[in-house]
């Protein structure tokens, strides 16, 4: 989901974190400690994301998958939890400086960020899918969207897997665009990941829309924190254990009415 990575970003991680350089071991093997001296879990998130870190328009309180699960994943270490937000060109170098413990934030699992920080095992597994109008039935696979019109976003990846496939590409501004068109019949689909459409689906009870099949792709999502913080065996046991009790898959429920935190 979060898969971009500014060079800006990580010209400002790289610098702090060659900056802390001979004093970061010492302070990461104690951070565990310091978080249930201090009682409480601080973590990066934006705020801006739904269905994943959002205001509840109604009460204004800091909501979402995201921040449910890691509450419960605090609850679990005994703290309480503290939310910095913070915009996400910004989150990592937030991370980094110290601003908070964590980020909570759809952080997706690559090779990049696990040479950088601390990434817990996968809480969120998401897929490319390819959405069309329920009625429509000839569009199952990549291999049936050429020639086809599929509405996407230019600066996302999605335009690239769709174009790829041999998809004749509408720009549209984003998924909810996307949708319109698509119910309109301007286009015949959109691709994009599994939960941006099941976050449609289960917000708007639309049954016009299906998921008529999918791409190959698919996005581990992960807590992020400091490089070898001991913070992330502690998150990992608190999420097995969420995993077990049935917490996941409740949070994942509400949000999604489909089990995302184990792989399909």
């Amino acid at each position: 989901m979060r898969k971009k990575f500014s060079l800006l970003a990580l010209a400002v991680v790289i610098a702090t974190t060659l900056a802390a350089c001979g004093g970061n071991s010492a302070a990461s093997s104690s951070e565990l400690q310091q978080v249930k001296d201090a009682g409480v879990l601080r973590v990066g998130t934006e705020g801006t994301y739904s269905p994943f870190s959002f205001h509840d328009p109604k009460t204004n309180k800091l909501v979402g998958y995201d921040v449910e699960v890691i509450a419960a994943v605090a609850h679990k270490l005994g703290v309480k939890v503290e939310y910095v937000e913070t915009p996400w060109d910004a989150i990592f170098a937030g991370l980094t400086a110290k601003r908070f413990d964590v980020v909570a934030n759809q952080v997706t699992k690559t090779q990049q960020r696990a040479g950088l920080y601390g990434l817990s095992n996968t809480y969120t597994f998401s897929e490319g899918v390819i959405a069309t109008r329920a009625d429509d039935g000839s569009i199952s696979s990549l291999a049936d969207l050429k020639g086809k019109k599929s509405a996407q976003s230019l600066t996302s990846n999605w335009a690239a897997v769709a174009q790829g496939a041999g998809a004749k590409v509408e720009s549209v501004e984003g998924f909810t665009q996307a949708v319109t068109l698509l119910k309109q019949g301007r286009v015949d689909a959109t691709v994009n990941d599994s939960l941006a459409v099941l976050d449609y689906q289960k917000s708007t009870k639309d049954k016009s829309i299906k998921i008529a099949g999918t791409t190959g792709d698919k996005s581990d999502q992960v807590i992020a924190t400091r490089k070898d913080s001991n913070l992330i065996a502690a998150i990992n046991t608190a999420l097995s254990n969420l995993g077990k009790d049935g917490t996941l898959k409740k949070i994942s429920l509400k949000y999604f009415d489909t089990d995302v935190s184990v792989a399909k």
